[in-house]
């Protein structure tokens, strides 16, 4: 047993907390990573877009990890912007307002955005103007996207940021020793309460990303099917 766990008993129990918050963090990030290329497949085969798929680097940092989730997160934001920006050049302003007044029945809008694809791509799958609505009238622009980039900067700033993501492979001691450089019991607390805090926050916002995704993606399969 180490000096550190004969003067502080509940340490062992504080590492396995430590690992289980941290393997929690990669999956929550490997689920986000799926969804996120899920999403970018459906922009590239039905709105023309030609997002970059991307895949989780085993031998990088938390941070560097996060990174380019934020990077594939903004350029989905940016063709959503985009979309958005091509039917309000297209249309006249009474069919670009019908786009986002509730009212109106989303198979109109669904047409109306289908033929301005048509248009641009010279000829759009059948699932390009609902796909164009649900993205347009979801929360994915605003509030979805924005709050995971924004927690995912705090990840990578944060104490975890500089932990590389095989680091569990490793053995506690060394896991310890990434996180904290020692293991007193005051930093183990701290590091414990930094995941926790971050992680809940985290798997909230993911949960909601991965929602709307899921939404878009059910819809395709059924028009497909």
């Amino acid at each position: 047993m180490a000096l550190s766990d004969l003067l502080y008993p509940d340490n062992p129990k504080r590492r396995q907390e430590l690992i289980h918050l941290h393997q929690e963090l990669l999956d929550c990030m490997s689920t986000n990573f799926c969804a996120t290329n899920e999403l970018a497949r459906v922009l590239n085969e039905h709105l023309g877009c030609t997002i970059t798929h991307i895949q989780m680097r085993e031998n990088s940092t938390v941070k560097e990890n996060c990174d380019i989730i934020i990077q594939a997160m903004s350029e989905i934001q940016r063709q959503v912007q985009k979309i958005d920006s091509v039917m309000k050049e297209k249309l006249e302003p009474v069919l670009y307002q019908k786009l986002y007044d509730i009212k109106e029945p989303e198979l109109e809008k669904i047409a109306i955005a289908h033929k301005v694809f048509s248009i641009i791509l010279g000829e759009a799958t059948s699932t390009a103007g609902m796909v164009a609505i649900k993205l347009l009238g979801s929360s994915l622009i605003t509030l979805t996207v924005s709050k995971l980039v924004s927690l995912l900067v705090q990840i990578g700033a944060s104490v975890l940021g500089g932990i590389s993501i095989t680091i569990l492979g490793l053995g506690i001691e060394m896991i310890l020793h990434a996180i904290l450089g020692a293991v007193e019991r005051n930093q183990l607390l701290t590091a414990v309460k930094s995941y926790e805090k971050h992680l809940a926050e985290f798997k909230a916002a993911s949960e909601k990303y991965q929602r709307v995704i899921r939404e878009v993606t059910s819809l395709v399969r059924q028009q497909v099917q």
